[in-house]
């Protein structure tokens, strides 16, 4: 191994382990009364935060758009735990419902401490072929109506010193192919959080913002899309929920689950044309 690529190596390690020390205590009774909004809910991510929440003793509501298997995860929330649970179907592409899904959250829990937003609607798989009205619904349900929810939610959590946490891709980092119209949602969250964040703090706010960027996790949905095109590792649902949660609470402005998502971005600067080539050749593609 070269100089350089130890050097290299031995830094990523250090800046790993210098993050880790110096992160903020979790103390999981801070969760215990919080009042929380989960949106993606139904399955995947979003569920396995709603069990880890009811378990921690918060108040939740979730949403999704499934009424029937929303039910369902509210009644486990309960049987964990949960001091309160409620479930609100919606759907993220209307223009109304996202805001009635905040309504509906502070009326039932009095105000809101953690706003959580997970949800993302569904997207092919693959070459884009010039689908500009599949994008264009797709930036209504996977950015607006996150901005939306944000600014409807933003009262409730600066009085209660709360935190907002968006649930982002190493894709809103990096671009990937098949993705085309899914990336570019999780880039306009990156950057149009990653601004609110400024200017957050720059108005001294209550509120804190996570960004939150995830590689592949097993979710269901996530495992039929990319079996058999790629070979990259996907980690498990229910710790990436874990570490939403802990990071949120914390108030931490960033989280890369797992750890090396976080190198991974950073290889895209630092050896661009490298970075391009492992990217392409991690799927299994002939023209």
């Amino acid at each position: 191994m070269g100089t350089l690529k130890k050097v290299l190596i031995a830094s990523l390690c250090v800046a790993f382990l210098a993050v880790k020390w110096s992160a903020p205590g979790f103390d999981a009774e801070s969760l215990r009364g919080a009042r929380v909004l989960v949106t993606g809910a139904s399955t995947g991510i979003g569920e396995q935060m709603a069990y880890h929440y009811a378990r921690f003793g918060a108040q939740i509501v979730i949403t999704a758009r499934r009424e029937k298997v929303l039910q369902q995860v509210v009644e486990k929330c309960q049987s964990l735990g949960a001091q309160k649970a409620f479930y609100i179907a919606a759907d993220m592409a209307s223009e109304s419902d996202p805001a009635n899904v905040v309504d509906f959250a502070l009326e039932k829990l009095g105000g809101l401490d953690y706003l959580v937003l997970n949800h993302i609607g569904p997207s092919p798989f693959s070459m884009w072929e010039g689908d500009v009205e599949h994008t264009k619904w797709l930036m209504q349900v996977n950015f607006f109506s996150y901005v939306q929810m944000a600014w409807k939610a933003l009262d409730s959590l600066e009085q209660s010193k709360g935190a907002l946490v968006i649930v982002s891709s190493l894709l809103g980092k990096m671009a990937s192919p098949f993705v085309a119209p899914y990336t570019s949602t999780k880039f306009a969250l990156n950057g149009f959080f990653g601004a609110l964040h400024h200017e957050l703090a720059m108005k001294k706010s209550n509120v804190s913002i996570s960004i939150c960027t995830l590689g592949l996790i097993d979710t269901e949905a996530a495992m039929d899309k990319v079996r058999g095109i790629t070979n990259v590792p996907a980690y498990p649902a229910t710790d990436a929920a874990l570490n939403i949660i802990i990071t949120g609470a914390t108030r931490q402005t960033d989280l890369f689950y797992p750890w090396f998502t976080q190198a991974v971005t950073l290889s895209k600067d630092w050896f661009p044309s490298l970075t391009s080539y492992i990217i392409q050749k991690s799927y299994n593609y002939s023209p």
